[in-house]
């Protein structure tokens, strides 16, 4: 073991080896619990630009209660196709099994995100590969690109899995977040994509990651790069609650009730704001030991809650509404409107309802950039790894391990229910 991240200080996992040379970006995190060990994945690039991605690169943290002792730098080259780039790295861990799935996406050369939405040509291929041992050997790659997306890949410009993490459900349903340039129409007499727009979607597995499927594009809104968590309300019903980025200046939010098919009451945040172009933020779901009172805003006065989009799909959100939540988010982001600095720890204790997130715990002051969390169960700890530097965000991959006490004690006041203590956290 190389380094030892202590409970509440940033530790550099990955760092710019100089300004024009090798970078790496795309951070992701996972924490699997029997073997109490961290893996933060990123992109290896010649340069800091997506077209100079080279391959995924891994270090694994074993956690020895608050302190996280960091192994050395292991490139993943089972994670790679001949001729292709390997780009944003979605780990799941699958829990009966114990295996973790590495999903990725491989880009033929050097061709650009733009080249291929411009040319309806698709460059990317839908892969994946194994781990019975927490990270410690690899399985060969696995193309999924025709099993899971066939004859509709004419319709994808291009596509990305992620980047960040992927969830389990309750029903044990693997769920990896991804998105999709989608072609409605051509210019037959060009052969050129028509109103190509990007939108969110989940690839999903019912039989532990033996078969994979995906589901029905987030619209009409554009989204991208998204992450998803699953919330339990009061009348027990489980729903996934998908952030999404959008060039909007608002994240994009929206809630599934059939285990992530498809998606209802698509709205923006105003709570949650987005730089120029957006950017990729991280969402996990945790259980608090006691149920707080129903958020409130400034005023005192219960928050309104979601407009309904399709009253018979939303039946089960209907319900809901206006119930305590079983479960609370934690959104990990850049805070300001006006680029990429300043990231933020957000808190929602009624994830069903609308406006109840808290104001920012500020985690890193300064350039930042991609982030992904993990909520330790039972543990009341949350790791984050994120871009993040002194003039640019690109400088370093950094890991910071913080507990609920910390949230709470920095969060207090903003959107909270009073009489609460740090103690009434549990992770989930």
């Amino acid at each position: 073991m190389e380094e030892v991240t202590t409970c509440s200080f940033n530790s550099p996992l990955f760092r710019q080896e100089d300004d024009r040379g090798i970078t790496y970006r795309i951070p992701a995190l996972l924490y699997i619990p029997p073997t109490h060990t961290f893996l933060a994945f990123a992109e290896k690039r010649s340069t800091s630009r997506d077209e100079d991605a080279l391959h995924l690169v891994l270090r694994r943290g074993l956690r020895i209660g608050h302190l996280v002792q960091w192994g050395p730098l292991k490139p993943l080259m089972e994670a790679t196709l001949p001729g292709h780039r390997t780009m944003n790295p979605c780990p799941v861990w699958e829990r009966k099994s114990g295996y973790v799935f590495l999903f990725f996406i491989c880009v033929r050369g050097h061709v650009t995100e733009r080249q291929q939405i411009v040319s309806g040509r698709n460059a990317a291929r839908l892969c994946f590969i194994c781990s019975q041992d927490a990270g410690c050997s690899w399985s060969e790659v696995r193309d999924l690109t025709e099993e899971v997306i066939g004859s509709e890949l004419k319709h994808w410009a291009t596509f990305a899995v992620g980047p960040g993490h992927g969830i389990q459900l309750q029903s044990g349903r693997l769920v990896i977040p991804a998105y999709t340039y989608y072609i409605p129409s051509w210019f037959f007499c060009f052969q050129l994509p028509c109103k190509t727009r990007p939108h969110s979607l989940m690839i999903y597995s019912d039989d532990l990651g033996v078969t994979w499927h995906h589901g029905r594009l987030i619209r009409p809104m554009v989204t991208v790069e998204c992450e998803v968590a699953e919330v339990t309300g009061r009348a027990g019903h489980p729903v996934l609650y998908c952030s999404a980025r959008t060039p909007n200046r608002c994240r994009a939010e929206a809630l599934s009730t059939d285990h992530g098919e498809g998606f209802q009451r698509l709205a923006l945040s105003q709570q949650l704001c987005e730089p120029p172009h957006g950017c990729q933020g991280s969402v996990v779901s945790f259980r608090p030991l006691e149920i707080p009172h129903r958020c409130q805003d400034s005023n005192s006065k219960d928050v309104p809650t979601i407009q309904q989009s399709s009253p018979g799909s939303s039946l089960r959100l209907e319900e809901e509404a206006g119930t305590p939540s079983e479960s609370w988010l934690l959104y990990s982001h850049p805070t300001s409107r006006k680029r990429r600095v300043d990231l933020g720890i957000y808190l929602n204790q009624t994830p069903l309802e609308a406006a109840c997130w808290s104001r920012p715990w500020i985690l890193h002051c300064g350039p930042c950039g991609y982030s992904d969390l993990a909520a330790l169960e039972e543990e009341g700890l949350f790791g984050c790894l994120f871009e993040c530097g002194t003039k640019q965000e690109c400088e370093q991959i950094a890991f910071r391990l913080f507990t609920d006490r910390e949230i709470l004690s920095h969060l207090q006041g903003h959107c909270t229910s009073p009489g609460r203590n740090p103690s009434q956290f549990k992770s989930n």
